[in-house]
């Protein structure tokens, strides 16, 4: 673990093309051990840091012990460190304005500025951003108090969307297919369940169809696709129980075809980063739209500032080490020039989670197996809520292990990722036996 001095300053030096670089990644989730795992691979690597890091992370890079929300200990560490890029992992700290600091220390950083992070921080910005620039999204109002939010849902009625406009670590979201539970989720919000971030709610209208995630790079002038995801919201078979920060993901989603990303660039994605300039924010990062599809069309469902926890380690699975080229491409205003190679391949993540989990679980059980399983380019546990104590790997969060395989077809890669999961001893953990069957079902109809 690396200790912090204090007091230093920041000098940025310049980059020649080509050359080895020390890189700070900072996050402590599986998508950060996805990304620095990618990164890692990639010969302009020189020097890996992932702040803080968790107990898989620090098999594969050094760890530092700071708080990520703090833009001032980001810059000192980058100083002590002599970090020439720096990558913002979670929506967090951008929305903190980590991000900013970094820039404005002369830091080559990955991630959007907390103006622009605001497409994920704020429900009721996202939705104003859409009706400004055309993008399809769902029909919505905004409400700071309970009683008018009330009124409203009666009026509209069920199935209706019920969000809380701030961070809720993904559980912000409900899907209230009764009255009775739409009216419950706007008294759990008003009342503070969620804290400062349901203090203003985002009330939708109801989008049938099916969900899956596009993930696009964007330099604030040009856009890259890189990929598509689905993910499993529910904690449990069958899509069944509440919504948690996602058990399992596979990339690529099926469901999207080449006809739908195209009409999603060029009336959701394309429109929403000229709109954001023009706004006199510009957008520098990864831009990950989660879209309904229904009837051949795709509209907006959300935007995230920042890569998808599980989405990304199945991306990172399937881009490997080229993923740092397209991260500098981006920072550097150069996404023009950028490309993305793709393998004919598919790849599933497995999350195992600690029993209780999106409710309440313990912390400290000792995870077994882990160091049996293979490791390799088609074989990957990454870690999420993980500690390192005493020699052994213990469970320190809700979603705990990303089990992650590649294979040529999807099936292959699922029968991997579960025989994986077979080999790993948790009593306390569970997970999902389903992952991939949306897409498995219809190669089967």
């Amino acid at each position: 673990m690396l200790s912090l001095g204090l007091g230093l300053l920041y000098v940025p030096t310049e980059r020649k093309m080509g050359a080895q670089m020390n890189i700070l990644i900072l996050g402590s989730g599986g998508r950060e051990h996805a990304l620095a795992w990618a990164v890692k691979q990639n010969p302009k690597c020189d020097r890996l840091i992932v702040a803080p890091g968790n107990a898989g992370i620090t098999q594969i890079a050094e760890c530092a012990e700071i708080d990520i929300l703090d833009g001032a200990a980001v810059v000192a560490l980058c100083a002590e460190q002599a970090i020439d890029f720096l990558v913002v992992g979670p929506e967090a700290p951008l929305a903190a304005g980590v991000a900013d600091a970094a820039r404005a220390a002369g830091i080559l950083t990955f991630g959007p500025s907390a103006l622009a992070a605001q497409l994920e921080a704020s429900k009721a910005f996202t939705k104003a951003i859409c009706d400004a620039c055309g993008a399809p999204t769902a029909a919505w109002a905004r409400f700071t108090e309970a009683a008018p939010a009330r009124d409203h849902v009666t009026a509209k009625g069920a199935p209706i969307v019920i969000k809380a406009d701030g961070l809720a670590a993904g559980k912000g979201v409900v899907v209230a297919m009764t009255l009775e539970e739409a009216l419950a989720a706007i008294d759990d919000m008003f009342g503070g369940s969620l804290g400062a971030a349901g203090a203003e709610v985002v009330i939708e209208e109801f989008m049938a169809g099916e969900e899956a995630s596009f993930f696009v790079l964007t330099d604030g002038v040009n856009a890259l696709p890189i990929g598509t995801a689905q993910d499993h919201k529910r904690a449990y078979d069958g899509d069944k129980g509440p919504n948690t920060g996602g058990m399992g993901a596979y990339s690529p989603a099926p469901v999207l075809t080449q006809a739908l990303q195209d009409q999603a660039m060029a009336e959701i994605v394309l429109p929403t980063i000229r709109e954001m300039a023009a706004q006199g924010m510009p957008y520098q990062g990864v831009l990950y739209a989660g879209l309904m599809i229904q009837n051949g069309r795709a509209r907006l469902v959300e935007y995230n500032a920042r890569f998808g926890d599980p989405e990304c380690q199945v991306l990172m699975m399937r881009l490997g080490g080229q993923i740092l080229d397209l991260l500098l491409a981006t920072a550097e205003g150069r996404l023009d020039q950028a490309r993305v190679s793709w393998a004919e391949d598919h790849a599933l993540t497995v999350v195992m989670a600690a029993r209780g989990y999106p409710g309440d679980y313990a912390k400290g059980s000792v995870i077994k197996g882990l160091e049996a399983l293979p490791e390799d380019s088609r074989h990957i546990v990454f870690h999420a809520g993980t500690k390192a104590h005493d020699g052994l790997v213990t469970a320190n969060g809700g979603r705990v292990l990303n089990v992650t395989a590649r294979g040529e077809s999807l099936a292959e890669a699922r029968e991997m990722a579960y025989r994986m999961v077979e080999g790993i001893d948790w009593a306390e953990g569970f997970c999902r036996k389903d992952i991939g069957w949306r897409a498995l079902s219809a190669d089967n109809a």
